[in-house]
């Protein structure tokens, strides 16, 4: 699905996906998780399932959790949007958080339903661990929500596939722990790795 706009679009995990959810499996199997929530995104509830079979757990779906929604734009390759919409392609080039999607969202959309689904899961979880599978927009939406960072600055955050990232509540204040810390497949490390 490289170079092609996808949001709400349902793909399920690559086999790469897979392994690199065996990582995650492997990495979260100590934690004392009280639940793992996940976005509605096949990708995300195929890696939150394993997760939470591990653990005991059902997986939560929120769909608060889903990633941007690019509305008439799934699925279409950005090749063809920049011929088809220069305009638009342009300033999403430039300004990514100013472009509403025709038919779907634009980042402050995003945004807002991020901010009341992580409240929601902190008030259902109430100060226990919890594992959220979402995608790369949501995290970058939380994590500049807890910064306080402009949104024109968000891409500044890295986030890649399968790494995690944690942000503790103590009465109320967030703190970012650990951003975007890569794992390894399952099959990859060694098992004198630390994780």
């Amino acid at each position: 699905m490289r170079g092609r706009c996808y949001g709400k679009l349902d793909v399920g995990l690559s086999d790469a996906g897979g392994r690199e959810c065996e990582g995650l499996v492997a990495a979260l199997a100590g934690e004392p998780l009280a639940a793992v929530v996940s976005s509605p995104a096949l990708r995300a509830v195929e890696t939150a399932s394993p997760i939470a079979a591990a653990h005991g757990l059902d997986v939560d779906v929120r769909d608060g959790l889903r990633e941007l929604d690019f509305g008439e734009l799934e699925g279409r390759a950005y090749d063809e949007i920049a011929a088809s919409l220069p305009d638009l392609y342009a300033r999403w080039m430039t300004d990514p958080t100013s472009v509403r999607f025709p038919g779907g969202e634009g980042y402050e959309d995003m945004r807002r339903r991020v901010h009341a689904t992580v409240e929601a899961c902190r008030r259902a979880y109430d100060g226990r661990l919890v594992a959220a599978v979402t995608h790369g927009g949501v995290v970058r939406a939380v994590v500049a929500g807890v910064l306080e960072m402009p949104r024109e600055r968000i891409f500044r955050l890295a986030v890649d596939h399968a790494s995690v990232t944690v942000v503790e509540w103590v009465a109320g204040e967030p703190t970012v722990r650990e951003l975007n810390r890569p794992l390894r497949s399952a099959r990859d490390a060694a098992p004198s790795d630390q994780v």
